[in-house]
């Protein structure tokens, strides 16, 4: 079933966003500054072209321990993120959600953008898993 999905998904928007992720991630990979932001850039836009069977959970939580990404200096670096290029991705991703929540075959589609909404807001110490390797601790 998640073949379909993520193959209607391209289809619906999520081959567009991934673009998106993918210049806003080149241009921060420009400068060596931003290249933590790349990483996390290319990781969403991996997520953003099949996000159907995966899942995105805080690094801390999946590994037990904090790591660089999820303290402090992730909190400065989503924020750094959030003005240079999270509130454009969230907008894209917002927009496509609200298109395809108009019809009732493409509400999960929109649903599915709205969780990418939120996570192109901060995108820093989060990590991309499919959904059948999550741990049973989370549950």
């Amino acid at each position: 079933m998640s073949l379909i999905l993520n193959i209607l998904w391209l289809i619906f928007g999520g081959f567009c966003m991934a673009v998106g992720w993918l210049l806003v991630g080149l241009i921060m990979a420009v400068s060596i500054v931003g290249l933590p932001w790349f990483v996390a850039a290319m990781n969403m836009a991996h997520l953003s072209l099949l996000p159907f069977g995966r899942e995105v959970v805080n690094r801390e939580v999946l590994s037990g321990q904090p790591d660089i990404g999820t303290g402090p200096l992730g909190v400065i670096g989503n924020i750094i993120w959030f003005l240079f290029g999270g509130i454009w991705l969230a907008l894209g991703h917002l927009f496509w959600a609200v298109a395809l929540a108009v019809t009732i075959i493409g509400i999960p589609f929109a649903f599915q953008h709205l969780k990418l909404a939120g996570l192109a807001l901060a995108p820093i110490g989060k990590v991309v898993i499919n959904r059948d390797h999550i741990p049973a601790a989370r549950y």
